[in-house]
């Protein structure tokens, strides 16, 4: 795969403004975030700073006061249009028909773009699939946060409403987490998609997964149940809540007990992002390798050290988090039969398992 720049170069973006004559004076850097549509204070600050907002025909502060009938030249710097751009990359794929395709996705591949990760996810290659072979570039009135700037901004929100769009997500019925393996379906045409989506939202599909966590459970089985929201500490990830959150309920079985790591079997009764991650950690029993999720500390092993050098050895085999979704069932969107899927542990995973039985 060519080697594609994942953060483009900004553009700039020249707004000008005549403000109106019944205006209350107001701080610049304030007038103009609540005047341009997305703009992010920190990041009219910095242009403030940098000379780009002219007031009157002088360099614009932070601090001065907005006053009517004004005139302001205010350049931002803009991320450049979204571009889907079809690439060649291997896909494993389980089932394609003329309305869908069932993906086994590896551990490492975007499901579709986002912030940072704009080529080589799984959207790039279907369209590559799909025979498309010019990019798509796609304008955006919701601005990317800058990485180099303190937003105001929530990124994920941000993330959410821009990447949230069916012309960024072809046929994207559901996502696998970057570092999560396994099944995935997509549709090719709006009808399938709308079918198969209701499934998903409906609970009616069949989804299991497989997973290598810390420690021993005292049961051979459990549920796990408790509202996933946003982290209070950290907003790119999620955590048990008790306000604001949303119901999630994971169903859990123990397949192999080892020294100081389980394989277990999981049932997703609800889908909230990083829902198998999140209700594992919370119950103190974290994904093996997870990093977001204190999956990759060493847990458990004691202070025997043979096992903390075998605990570090499987961390190193891993290098991501080891779960994978290894069952995928739905009804087809034409015939209406229940088609279901399964595939292999990948190969890091059964590493793993490998050493942790030696």
């Amino acid at each position: 795969m060519e080697n594609l720049d994942q953060h483009p170069y900004y553009i700039e973006k020249e707004y000008n403004i005549k403000v109106a004559k019944g205006q209350t004076p107001e701080r610049l850097d304030v007038y103009l975030t609540s005047l341009i549509f997305n703009a992010t204070r920190a990041r009219v600050q910095k242009a403030i700073e940098a000379g780009k907002v002219i007031v009157n025909g002088k360099s614009g502060k932070n601090s001065r006061k907005v006053q009517p009938n004004d005139n302001i030249v205010c350049v931002l710097l803009k991320a450049p249009p979204i571009e889907l751009l079809p690439q060649n990359i291997p896909l494993d794929i389980a089932h394609e028909d003329e309305v869908c395709i069932v993906v086994n996705k590896p551990a490492g591949m975007v499901t579709h773009p986002g912030f940072g990760n704009r080529y080589g996810t799984l959207v790039n290659a279907i369209l590559y699939h799909y025979g498309m072979r010019s990019p798509i570039a796609i304008e955006s009135d919701v601005d990317e946060p800058d990485e180099d700037v303190d937003s105001e901004i929530d990124e994920a929100e941000a993330e959410g409403e821009i990447f949230a769009k069916d012309e960024i997500r072809p046929g994207i019925v559901h996502r696998l987490d970057k570092d999560t393996s396994g099944l995935l379906v997509l549709a090719k045409n709006p009808e399938a998609h709308t079918f198969l989506a209701r499934q998903f939202a409906n609970r009616t599909t069949e989804r299991e997964y497989n997973a290598i966590v810390w420690g021993n459970f005292k049961e051979d089985e459990g549920v796990i149940e408790g509202d996933i929201g946003r982290s209070p500490r950290d907003r790119k990830l999620f955590a048990i809540v008790k306000k604001g959150g949303k119901y999630a309920k994971t169903e859990y079985k123990v397949l192999e007990r080892y020294e100081f790591a389980t394989l277990i079997k999981l049932k997703l009764h609800t889908g909230r992002t990083h829902q198998i991650r999140v209700h594992l950690a919370s119950i103190h029993h974290p994904v093996f390798g997870d990093k977001a999720y204190g999956g990759d500390a060493i847990l458990y092993s004691g202070q025997m050290p043979q096992l903390r050098k075998k605990a570090a050895e499987c961390i190193s085999l891993a290098q991501r988090q080891l779960l994978h979704a290894r069952t995928l069932g739905f009804k087809h969107p034409v015939s209406r039969e229940f088609l279901s899927f399964s595939s292999e542990l990948p190969d890091d995973f059964q590493k793993v398992i490998n050493r942790l039985k030696e």
